[in-house]
């Protein structure tokens, strides 16, 4: 919604920005993202949408892509968010294609203020492999005292 004002949008941001406050093109690769977007927006983060991740094991043009853009953001001096990381392999994949962030249940599911601490905690531990993501998950509703399984929104370097 922001970029259908391009030139007010364009002044905003860039005050923003000006301030300090980093600022992240989201669900890069669909919807209204573009190329041209990055050349002209303050942007310091792209965030790779969590379809390219999920299919990324068997769809070889979703690798591709998060391959791509990985490459792209790099080059431009920008970080790259994996959305959507739900397993130790898709987080391994999104570190072999050069992701420098990731966010997604693995890691940990949103959580209020003060349980963060606690949740950087275990996610160094998943970054570093000392945790072993179990076996997946069968009802619907998400099970956070499962030992292993680590959920989250929050993004953490890949």
């Amino acid at each position: 919604m922001l970029l259908a004002n391009s030139q007010a949008t364009l002044s905003m941001l860039q005050h923003i920005h000006m301030l300090g406050v980093h600022i992240a093109m989201d669900d890069f690769g669909t919807g209204y993202s573009s190329l041209s977007y990055l050349r002209s927006f303050p942007f310091d983060k792209i965030k790779i949408d969590q379809s390219f991740i999920t299919d990324a094991g068997d769809i070889d043009s979703s690798v591709a892509i998060i391959r791509a853009v990985t490459s792209l953001g790099n080059s431009l001096g920008m970080q790259t968010t994996a959305e959507g990381v739900e397993t130790v392999e898709q987080l391994e994949r999104v570190r072999r294609e050069g992701c420098t962030e990731a966010q997604g249940f693995l890691l940990s599911r949103p959580l209020p203020a003060r349980d963060i601490p606690a949740m950087l905690e275990r996610t160094r531990a998943v970054v570093a492999g000392e945790i072993i993501e179990t076996e997946p998950e069968t009802s619907g509703e998400r099970d956070t005292d499962k030992p292993g399984r680590r959920r989250s929104r929050a993004s953490v370097p890949a």
